[in-house]
């Protein structure tokens, strides 16, 4: 007997075992959102206040399970607000499914009401992008969709006439029980080669990334044995801990100064499942020797000349690698590099013990870290908020670390955490984010009320851009436009539902958190008055320099005045 083929699609879905759909209902999705409501039993469909909020909903959550994200919506309005969403999911390489509206079939190409050309508009963000034409290819081009996203790792669009789902189709069998990805084989030859070079380094660095998610406990012993410092890529934070004796934390604008000089010292680079982009903070090409292990043959020599190239998953090389045992006894370079890891903790520590009014945004992460539950789940915006998370948040195996990675957009937090809650509901959320961040998003707080999430959402309120504000500096050009208008968000979360705290020093902020963790039913808002501190990198390297330089000239001659700038002891640091 035929169904309906939107029931034909719902069941397609719950065959690859989607269990959220985060969007909003509109005239041309309404059929599809009917059949929904049919398995609201087995699939939730969650309501959002906006499109960008559903797509960054199901970015994180694909991030976090690894499983296919889903967003929702009308065609035209609704569907041009997800594209930033459907673009982090892009560019994290994120399984997400896009399903769109669309005005019927017999409107199509008159121009009519809301009528855009979604195909043409999503062509760029979609590794599969088709537009139904008729019903009885609904369910199998959904499942190819489906398919398409977890093979590509990327997003997949549907754009759907909402007449179409009405009509009646013939039964479809999903591939979802037969589908596998296998990885390319490793041969002996290529084992061998990496082994050769890993016995033969002196000063071997691993810049490990989200290509060892499934692989952390093998990566870790591969280091371990071997005494090898490692660097996780923002993205991979927390994999292997943290606090890891090996770790020396992140490199970059957002990493630490003994990251910095190891990578710059290293005879041999281990690229560990990462496409990290920033070549300055790599060795200069020429000094090291490079193995790099990765699934996407894409990104093999992207970013540094590769001598030992292994397309595969990660953890099968890293276990076979682990097989052979200690392949290098030498503690010299991994013993030089925790000594100066040691010296940089210290003073991240004492400044960690600032106790000032408004808050040290570094004493709050300290604080948010220190009493954070072993299977917290962090979703961590965009601006100083970054940072903070980056150098304070020592994040553990058993936690998980999710952030808007390559394309860096602002509003990710609030959207990460009602996914993370709603994909884990066992567990803690917490998101920390900037007044600025959290602005553009604020509506969904509703949201986390709504279906009685106890997120956690920590503002940090400086009423301005301040990672816009130091990025003015350092390329050497006057502050303008980043100052915000305070917003009582306390008050705010209170007006939707939810519990708000207002805050303005560490003990205070330190008594709200406590009284957060012990709410049930709610979420908690923590609007946290912090001071500006600077976003320092861990090295200042030239160009930053000669734009501290050039900001502090124009600033004089504008003002008449020398600019407030952070402490010199701090700056100094950063230089040697």
């Amino acid at each position: 007997m035929a169904n309906k083929s939107s029931e034909e699609l719902v069941q397609v879905l719950i065959d690859w075992g989607v269990k959220n759909i985060y969007g909003l209902p509109g005239d041309s999705i309404d059929t599809t959102v009917s059949a929904l409501q049919e398995k609201q039993d087995q699939i939730k469909f969650i309501q959002v206040r906006h499109e960008e909020v559903g797509a960054l909903a199901a970015a994180a959550e694909a991030k976090l399970t690894g499983k296919l994200g889903v967003c929702l919506s009308i065609g035209g309005p609704g569907a041009i607000h997800m594209l930033n969403g459907l673009y982090d999911a892009k560019m994290d390489h994120a399984p997400v499914l896009a399903l769109l509206g669309q005005v019927t079939t017999n409107d199509l190409n008159e121009g009519y009401f809301q009528e855009i050309n979604t195909p043409k508009l999503f062509d760029d963000v979609a590794v599969f992008n088709r537009t139904i034409t008729s019903p009885d290819n609904l369910a199998e081009v959904l499942d190819e969709a489906i398919r398409s996203a977890y093979e590509h790792r990327g997003v997949a669009v549907l754009t759907i006439p909402d007449n179409l789902p009405d009509e009646k189709a013939a039964p479809y069998q999903s591939s979802a029980k037969s589908f596998h990805l296998n990885a390319p084989a490793v041969t002996d030859e290529q084992l061998q080669q990496a082994a050769d070079l890993i016995k033969a380094s002196a000063k071997p660095i691993a810049l490990v990334g989200v290509g060892a998610r499934n692989a952390g406990p093998a990566v870790t012993k591969f280091l371990e044995t071997n005494h090898i410092p490692f660097i996780s890529s923002m993205p991979a934070k927390g994999i292997i801990g943290d606090a890891h004796p090996n770790s020396l934390g992140n490199v970059g604008k957002l990493g630490t100064k003994p990251a910095y000089e190891a990578m710059k010292s290293a005879d041999l680079l281990l690229l560990f499942g990462t496409n990290y982009p920033y070549k300055p903070y790599l060795p200069k090409p020429g000094t090291a020797k490079c193995i790099q292990i990765d699934l996407n043959p894409e990104n093999i020599s992207r970013r540094y000349p590769v001598d030992v190239a292994i397309q595969s998953d990660l953890g099968l090389v890293i276990t076979a690698l682990n097989k052979q045992g200690e392949l290098r006894q030498d503690k010299r370079f991994l013993s030089a590099c925790q000594k100066s890891m040691a010296n940089w903790n210290q003073w991240m520590t004492a400044k960690t013990q600032i106790d000032d009014t408004p808050i040290a945004p570094e004493a709050l992460a300290s604080a948010i870290d220190k009493t954070a539950p072993d299977d917290l789940i962090y979703s961590i915006d965009v601006g100083t908020s970054t940072t903070w998370g980056a150098r304070f948040i020592h994040a553990k195996p058993t936690q998980r670390y999710v952030i808007s990675a390559w394309l860096g957009t602002m509003g990710c937090g609030l959207p990460g955490a009602i996914a993370a809650q709603q994909a884990y509901p066992d567990r803690r959320a917490l998101t920390m984010c900037g007044d600025g961040a959290f602005a553009m998003v604020m509506q969904d707080f509703v949201t986390a009320v709504k279906y009685h999430l106890p997120i956690i959402c920590v503002v940090l309120n400086n009423q301005k851009l301040a990672f816009i504000e130091y990025e003015q500096q350092a390329a050497g050009q006057l502050n303008y436009e980043i100052n915000l208008a305070d917003i009582d968000f306390a008050k705010f979360a209170e007006s939707c539902g939810g519990v708000g705290y207002n805050v303005k020093n560490i003990t205070e902020f330190k008594k709200a958190l406590a009284a957060a963790y012990q709410e049930k039913d709610k979420p908690v808002l923590i609007n946290a008055y912090v001071r500006d501190d600077a976003p320092l990198p861990g090295k200042i390297v030239g160009d930053e320099a000669k734009g501290y330089m050039k900001y502090g000239e124009e600033y004089l001659t504008s003002y008449w005045k020398i600019p407030e700038l952070p402490p010199l002891k701090d700056i100094m640091r950063q230089f040697f």
